[in-house]
Order: structure tokens, then C-alpha cells, then sequence
């Protein structure tokens, strides 16, 4: 099992639009430029962002996106697997039917198992938890503080 690339930038994305404080649009090329995530790549991610209803856009000059709920409405899980394929540790996609026999492996309640653990955890935790943890860095002189300019 692994976090992907889609997943990860979804989330530093996200953070990055968040700190922003919604007062207006964000544009991804602003996000692009402060976070070094290819604009075409982010493209996709707040395309599927948008469709699960994370994201609102607005188009046309002085356009760009900005949350459709509060950030403490927003959970870090319901980001990875609005871009992501669902996380899962074990080689049967949770099935059970493990190397292709009816019952599952020897290990498989060990990684369904984590699978609940990460789920519960990345549940657990909001846009607006990471986005106070950044400010507290900023605050303690352990982050730099994103730049306002489009």
C-alpha cells in the first residue's frame, strides 16, 4: 500500500488553498507556482476534486477555485480518495480471495486491519487541523508563510 503522488498533491494543494481563507478564487498557477506541482497535474486533481463536490471553480478573468465547504468540513481521506484509488495494504483489494483461492491469505486480517487504521486516521483529520498546524509553524519560524499574490 502506498500514499500516491495524486494523493499527496492533493492534499498540499488543498492546504495551500485553504490558507488563503476564501476571499477569493484561487488560481492553480498560483498554487503551481508556491507548491512546484505541474499546473496541468493539478488541473486533473481539482477536476476530480470538483466533481466530489471539495472544490468550486469560477471561470473567466479574476477566476480560480476556492472550497465548497468549510475547512473543518473537509477530511484529509475524503481528499486522497476523491483522487486517488482507495488505499488498501492488501493484494486482494479487501476481497479475501487472496492468490486467487477462495479463503484469504495468512496475513490478510493484518493489512485489512491497517487499511481500518489509516482510514480512521486520515478520517480524523480536517483541512482546517492541517492548515492550523502550518499557521503554528509559520508562527514558530518552522515554515514560510504562503505568499498572497495570484
Amino acid at each position: 500500500m502506498r500514499l500516491t503522488t495524486k494523493g499527496r498533491f492533493a492534499v498540499t494543494a488543498m492546504v495551500d488553498l485553504a490558507t488563503r481563507g476564501g476571499k477569493s478564487p484561487v488560481t492553480l498557477s498560483s498554487i503551481s507556482e508556491r507548491q512546484s506541482i505541474s499546473l496541468s497535474y493539478l488541473e486533473q486533481l481539482f477536476g476530480k476534486l470538483r466533481r466530489n463536490d471539495i472544490v468550486e471553480s469560477v471561470r473567466g478573468p479574476g477566476g480560480g477555485y476556492y472550497l465548497a465547504r468549510p475547512a473543518n468540513q473537509i477530511t484529509v481521506a475524503e481528499l486522497v480518495l476523491a483522487v486517488d484509488e482507495p488505499l488498501d495494504a492488501t493484494k486482494c483489494g479487501g476481497m479475501g480471495n487472496c492468490h486467487g483461492e477462495e479463503i484469504p491469505c495468512i496475513t490478510h486480517d493484518l493489512w485489512i486491519g491497517l487499511n481500518e487504521k489509516i482510514l480512521d486516521y486520515l478520517e480524523s483529520v480536517t483541512l482546517q487541523n492541517l492548515v492550523d498546524t502550518y499557521n503554528k509553524n509559520v508562527a514558530a519560524g518552522r515554515a514560510t508563510p504562503v505568499k498572497m499574490h495570484k
